[in-house]
């Protein structure tokens, strides 16, 4: 049922941001010129390389996701035996990645700013924050989920059947995060 949930609520949000990209491209259209100047002050290689550690973060996530549902919540050697690595390593490393995204989401917010790309300077920057602002937010649940399933297996006696769905579930989460990025990435950053 959990699952069944969760699907359903992604469904909801799919919706959400598909009225976030119809009224990106709404606007686009409106005013071409304003998107040909505000589009290049954007720092493209920067937003790669972030792009690109938020990708990898669905496979390390994923990595938590096989471990749970082996039944191991930690890690059976060293620390730097990562075949042995449990759950909460792989979604220890997965948080931080999410983590170094949005730094990198508050590093550009912070260039942009600089040259002068705002909520109020234009229809670009309203839609742009309004569109990567949104997402950051989702990312920081999908971060505070990972601490809250990390966290729920150090509490428990014994790992469960239900804290493995439990880390399913986040997965589902994380990985619709991560493709709804890859999609506002291509969007905002590749199609100029």
């Amino acid at each position: 049922m959990v699952t069944v949930g969760t699907i359903v609520w992604l469904s909801s949000e799919l919706m959400f941001f598909a009225g976030l990209f119809a009224a990106y491209f709404t606007i686009r259209n409106v005013a071409p010129d304003l998107w040909d100047v505000e589009t290049a002050k954007l720092n493209i290689p920067f937003a790669s390389v972030n792009t690109t550690i938020l990708v990898l973060s669905s496979v390390t996530c994923q990595y938590g996701v096989f471990a749970a549902e082996r039944g191991r919540p930690g890690r059976t050697g060293t620390l730097l035996q990562i075949g042995k690595w449990g759950m909460r390593e792989w979604f220890v490393l997965t948080y931080v990645m999410g983590a170094i995204f949005i730094g990198g989401q508050a590093t550009e917010y912070a260039e942009l700013v600089h040259e002068n790309v705002t909520i109020p300077s234009s229809s670009y920057g309203s839609m742009f924050y309004l569109a990567t602002g949104f997402h950051g937010l989702h990312v920081i649940g999908g971060l505070i989920a990972f601490i809250l399933v990390i966290g729920r297996t150090f509490m428990a006696r014994r790992f469960t059947h239900e804290q493995a769905i439990s880390a399913i579930v986040v997965s589902y989460y994380w990985h619709f995060v991560d493709i709804v990025w890859v999609g506002l990435f291509a969007t905002i950053y590749l199609i100029q």
